[in-house]
């Protein structure tokens, strides 16, 4: 499992680039513009960079606080084994064991796959819900909801467009 994720990790770093994740230039942005504190370990690139980086929907989602539509998306359908990681940064997220089928059309799971992978913050949009980061970019990735399944009644509902899908096999 542990090479399965390193050479995701490899693919994603060749889209991003092989840049040093210690590269301090200037502190993600939300989309009101404010700075985000920087997660320990965190990749801190300036919006510019992130956007020449990304293909155009995943720096919408993840550093513009988009959303991508139900049901029209890589992931929310998806059953395969395997592991969800930073479509920013190839940082480990979800675990497949982990999703369930919220019937909401975007992939949803009921934990991330460590506590550290995720950074959780009250919306910036006054709605009271939660509003998910990945740790290791600050990047948006979607929103947690109390109404999953038992016996954690968590719901991270996440847009396919901030993670990349790695098989298991």
């Amino acid at each position: 499992m542990r090479a399965l994720i390193l050479a995701g990790l490899a693919s994603v770093m060749a889209v991003v680039g092989c840049e040093k994740v210690s590269d301090p230039i200037a502190a993600p942005m939300t989309s009101g513009g404010t700075a985000l504190p920087s997660a320990a370990g965190a990749v801190s690139r300036s919006r510019e960079e992130w956007k020449k980086l990304l293909p155009a929907e995943t720096f919408h989602v993840m550093f513009e606080a988009g959303t991508e539509r139900p049901f029209n998306n890589a992931y929310h359908d998806n059953h395969a084994e395997g592991t969800y990681v930073s479509a920013a940064t190839g940082a480990p997220l979800f675990s497949s064991k982990d999703k369930f089928d919220s019937g909401t059309g975007w992939p949803s799971f009921t934990k991330p796959i460590t506590p550290e992978a995720v950074v959780l913050r009250p919306d910036p949009d006054g709605s009271g819900r939660g509003e998910i980061l990945d740790a290791s970019s600050n990047g948006h990735l979607g929103h947690l909801f109390d109404d999953g399944p038992a016996p954690l009644k968590k719901r991270y509902c996440m847009n396919s467009a901030a993670m990349k899908f790695i098989p298991a096999k």
